[in-house]
């Protein structure tokens, strides 16, 4: 069971590297550091909002206690020592209150400072890493479609190398055509295959026809040679006497040919 686990996990984690794209990842993560990014404005907003608040209980505290301290002075003033004891005593737990109210003034405010500062720091860290992010993606994407270049260069890509193949057997098939076409004209030629259309003839047929062929070619180029020489007629005569004689070569010469001697 461990070493199928680890089997699957392994092909798991092979497929998710081919599913991957770094540029999708790099986006995702700047994604969540801007969300992160947004939830401490929020708080340090948050904060500042908190503290406006104490702020303006403080206010109010410190008027009542004004108010309270005013009213003690005119009671005792009119000979009211009761009202103006009742009137410090309450000025007295407003003092308190505000005195506590400072102190939680202090601390949010000390808050707000802090968080104002991990805002920028974060704000900082997230323009910095949008700036890397951009260079990484430019680098891999540059890289890639060099990859892809160099694999259509050397033929080792998928397309290219299909495209190969294809050629390869078309060759292949072009080269057995061509082999088989002249195996059938050898054939042909030697008489081992009979030509159904008629139009082939036969070895004995084929050396006559070169034999007479030949013949006429060379009479031929006797009849020219004697015309440039400005021959008489008896040596045309001659010629076309040996285009004759050419001609019946298969036929059995007579016997009453003239023969001349050299004198």
């Amino acid at each position: 069971m461990k070493r199928m686990g680890m089997i699957f996990r392994a092909k798991a984690n092979k497929a998710l590297d081919r599913a991957e794209d770094p540029r999708e990842t790099l986006d995702y993560s700047y994604q969540k550091q801007l969300e992160l990014l947004q939830k401490v404005r929020r708080g340090v907003a948050d904060v500042a909002t908190s503290r406006k608040r104490l702020e303006l209980q403080l206010n109010q505290l410190q008027s009542q206690s004004g108010k309270l301290e005013d009213q003690g002075r005119k009671a005792l003033a009119l000979g009211r020592e009761d009202l103006a004891r009742e009137a410090l005593s309450r000025r007295a737990a407003l003092q308190q209150q505000v005195t506590d109210l400072e102190t939680q003034h202090a601390t949010l405010q000390g808050e707000e400072e802090k968080l104002t500062l991990a805002a920028q720091r974060l704000q900082a860290k997230v323009d910095a890493f949008r700036t890397k992010k951009e260079t990484i993606k430019a680098t891999y994407t540059a890289a890639q479609a060099q990859t892809r270049i160099g694999e259509a260069f050397s033929g080792i890509s998928e397309e290219m190398g299909d495209v190969g193949l294809a050629i390869q057997r078309a060759e292949d098939k072009t080269a057995q055509l061509q082999a088989r076409a002249g195996a059938i004209d050898e054939l042909l030629a030697s008489g081992a295959l009979d030509d159904q259309s008629g139009m082939h003839k036969d070895d004995i047929q084929a050396e006559l026809d070169r034999l007479s062929g030949g013949t006429d070619v060379e009479l031929e180029l006797q009849r020219m040679k004697a015309e440039l020489a400005g021959g008489g007629t008896a040596d045309r005569q001659a010629i076309e006497g040996g285009e004759g004689q050419g001609r019946t070569q298969s036929q059995q010469q007579p016997q009453d040919t003239p023969r001349f001697d050299k004198q």
